[in-house]
């Protein structure tokens, strides 16, 4: 992600997005404060001052960033809400931290991801390559790779980070990435 952000930053922006707006009260002054105390609540900081003014500061970088903006409701209350910007950060915050969770006991089940995208995507085409190595695929083809464990809506996830899904308007795919689950079988000579 471009920029660093601290964890508390990320997690602020995380949970707006997974709030969709955060609504608070402010009768005084002191509304960041206020959203602050609010995040600790509901967060893993503790209640200590030095973590009320990390997510004060994080919150002041945000509206300055616009990645978020704060909205008067009119009633006392404002609205916290993620901006274009906002939601743009939150998919790459979740692009750096997807993950393949390994299942405690194999279900037996390989996935096959194929990919067949055209050379005018060779970038979304080499990122996803390049992503699906990091997340430990193993690779059989250049554009051929298998996973033992559950994997779709991660790639999914990527399809849609990378634009690459189907021209509906042409009446066929201009890419395509298919998941094949099969189970394990073997062939004695």
């Amino acid at each position: 992600m471009k920029g660093n952000y601290s964890q508390i930053t990320k997690n602020i922006l995380i949970t707006i997005a997974l709030t969709g707006a955060v609504v608070i009260a402010a009768t005084s002054p002191y509304f960041l404060v206020n959203l602050a105390r609010a995040f600790i609540k509901n967060k893993k900081y503790g209640g200590s001052k030095n973590n009320e003014r990390k997510i004060i500061r994080s919150l002041q970088n945000l509206r300055k960033s616009n990645l978020i903006i704060l909205k008067d409701m009119g009633d006392g209350n404002f609205t916290v809400k993620l901006t274009q910007k906002g939601r743009g950060k939150v998919e790459e915050i979740n692009f750096e931290k997807l993950e393949i969770k390994k299942q405690d006991t194999w279900d037996k089940k390989w996935r096959i991801v194929i990919f067949d995208i055209p050379e005018n995507r060779k970038a979304a085409r080499d990122a996803l390559r390049f992503k699906i190595k990091e997340l430990k695929f193993y690779q059989l083809q250049k554009s051929v790779f298998v996973c033992p464990y559950p994997c779709e809506k991660e790639i999914l996830f990527l399809c849609e980070f990378f634009e690459i899904f189907p021209c509906p308007d042409s009446g066929y795919y201009k890419h395509f990435v298919f998941i094949i689950v099969f189970c394990n079988f073997f062939c004695l000579g």
